[in-house]
């Protein structure tokens, strides 16, 4: 097992990308820590990852709180010791043309994309810098580095966040901290739910080179790689899994 008794933190674990990351990682021996706004839909994923024999725990988090985002990384420490891996994937999402964008629709998604992520870097990387060693993992998306219509505060947001990896990366190096992102294109999740429109699920096919759209299950294997030890002599990159979009 590619994990084995690392502890991984996992944000937004509760549905889409986070849940299938946090269903791989179990299975490859990691402790799992759903840190999910929803306790319904974070305990369910533990309830899942336990009836498949793995170990995991649930801890309601608002990544944009910094006293949750405490009390969350401390009850870790107290049940665990140690924190090997962070997955930042807590995310969403505001449609509409940037000009109505209002105030509370930008520093909400603000808040939580790209906040939540610095928020967690700065409670996590002391303890890694003490340990010796750990993983970061930024879940961030192609919308970071091409343009999408009509999501101004979401590109805005995982720009922040590819920018902040490099920047987190390059500084904690050289306390063997890797921290790298992923980019990932069109999946289906529950922040994507216009794909069940049949004309804008037709538009991102014929958008993405490869002949499908993409699941939680490709990003979270994704994951799997940057949070083994097989990707140790990697930092600060961004790793797009996207069908081949960003080719083009």
């Amino acid at each position: 097992m590619k994990l084995q008794n690392k502890v991984a933190i996992i944000t937004g674990a509760g549905s889409g990308i986070g849940k299938s990351t946090a269903l791989i990682f179990a299975k490859e021996g990691a402790k799992v820590v759903v840190a999910n706004r929803r306790e319904d839909k974070g305990q369910n994923t533990v309830d899942e990852i336990k009836k498949q024999g793995g170990e995991a725990m649930f801890i309601k988090t608002d990544v944009s709180n910094w006293d949750d985002v405490s009390n969350m990384v401390e009850r870790v420490v107290q049940s665990y010791g140690e924190v090997d891996i962070l997955v930042n994937n807590a995310g969403v999402l505001r449609m509409g043309p940037l000009t109505e964008v209002n105030e509370d629709d930008w520093n909400y998604v603000l808040n939580i994309n790209l906040k939540g992520v610095f928020y967690t870097m700065k409670k996590i990387i002391p303890l890694m810098i003490k340990q010796g060693k750990g993983k970061i993992i930024n879940i961030a998306s192609i919308a970071g580095l091409v343009g999408f219509e009509q999501i101004g505060p979401y590109c805005a947001s995982k720009g922040g966040v590819i920018a902040l990896t490099r920047e987190a990366a390059l500084e904690y190096a050289k306390n063997k901290i890797n921290i790298n992102c992923i980019a990932p294109g069109v999946i289906r999740t529950e922040m994507t739910g216009m794909l069940e429109d049949e004309q804008t699920n037709s538009y991102y096919r014929l958008q993405t080179p490869y002949p499908r759209l993409g699941e939680g299950e490709d990003i979270g294997y994704a994951a799997l790689y940057l949070a083994s030890d097989e990707s140790d002599f990697m930092t600060g990159q961004v790793m797009v899994v996207d069908g081949g979009w960003t080719i083009k």
